[in-house]
């Protein structure tokens, strides 16, 4: 016999791990390739997929689904791929900037003005870093200089992801502000070399 959704989702609630698997297994191929149109890598779209799963069984004492349960599921997945996606353009945006750092710091050497004002502005930097709000500064730190994913730290943190994606989004706002005097002295540098 098969279950309604609404049976499903009431059986998962009561923790019943047969019903969380059938519905597993019945979705996870089409949720996957629906995931790797956004994200277009296969491991990606997969741990896309698994992680809504896993918040699925994790918060199934408070699941309320007021929709289809495929409706629910792919909407999931989609609030989760549109998030992996502006994770990754943020640890891009980071990647070209270690870049950029790593060119000035090799140029600088070159010349002595172009390494002074490299330091300074690193110095300039990790004041900056350290004016951020107390949370907002520890989940800067865990994102970058730890490399944690915004999931991880959201978990290890016990805040939601949208909290997470605030809170860069503001120290990225906050350091932009801070060191925005530089950015002439940096852009002239550019164009010298």
């Amino acid at each position: 016999m098969q279950l309604t959704d609404q049976e499903l989702i009431h059986a998962i609630r009561l923790g019943n791990e047969p019903a969380f698997e059938a519905v597993f297994r019945q979705h996870y191929a089409s949720l996957c390739q629906y995931a790797r149109t956004f994200l277009h890598d296969w491991d990606d779209a997969e741990e896309a997929v698994q992680a809504v799963f896993l918040a699925i069984w994790e918060k199934r004492d408070s699941l309320e689904i007021t929709v289809s349960l495929k409706s629910y599921l792919y909407r999931s997945v989609h609030n989760r791929c549109l998030n992996r996606i502006r994770h990754l353009s943020v640890q891009a945006e980071h990647r070209e900037q270690a870049v950029y750092e790593v060119e000035l710091y090799q140029s600088s050497s070159e010349a002595p003005m172009q390494s002074l004002i490299a330091d300074e502005l690193s110095d300039r930097l990790k004041v900056a870093i350290q004016r951020l709000p107390e949370q907002c500064r520890l989940i800067f730190s865990m994102s970058r200089f730890e490399e944690m994913k915004y999931q991880e730290i959201a978990d290890q943190l016990g805040l939601s992801i949208k909290t997470v994606e605030n809170q860069i989004g503001k120290a990225l706002r906050i350091l932009r502000t801070e060191l925005a005097d530089y950015l002439p002295i940096l852009l002239t540098m550019l164009f010298l070399n």
